[in-house]
């Protein structure tokens, strides 16, 4: 994660003072970030912002294909009606490069689509809208 940071930060060209100021540390302790693997979550939310990119969706992306929502298992007859105390997303939500890669294995012919849908649980009707919606045009 610290390499990520450190890349985008060089990208937009944020000095090292101006990072410190903001994320209320020293310049040693930015640079350690740099070469941390994780971060602590209340730390990568202020980097997030300083650097305008968001970097929890690099989580969630690695959640997505590797572990995906399982099918809705709860019984929701009125007698065992409970309130889950945290939220509850309603569906996987897949980024256009997360689309992009799973459509790049089926026409490179690396994975089937039979291989997508069950290694990374992707439903067949997505996989299939995605190929419809966004097949490269070959003439």
């Amino acid at each position: 994660m610290g390499t990520l940071i450190k890349k985008r930060s060089d990208e937009l060209g944020i000095g090292i003072n101006r990072l410190s100021n903001f994320l209320k540390c020293t310049e040693e302790e930015i640079k350690s970030m740099y070469k941390a693997e994780s971060i602590d979550s209340h730390l990568l939310l202020r980097w997030s912002k300083i650097l305008e990119y968001d970097f929890f969706r690099i989580y969630s992306q690695h959640l997505i294909l590797h572990a995906p929502a399982t099918g809705n298992t709860v019984d929701h007859s009125p007698a065992k009606k409970t309130k889950n105390a945290l939220p509850q997303f309603r569906k996987n939500i897949y980024s256009k490069e997360l689309i992009d890669y799973m459509l790049e294995l089926v026409e490179t012919g690396r994975k089937t689509k039979i291989e997508i849908i069950e290694q990374y649980k992707i439903p067949k009707t997505t996989l299939y809208k995605w190929i419809a919606k966004y097949r490269k045009i070959s003439n």
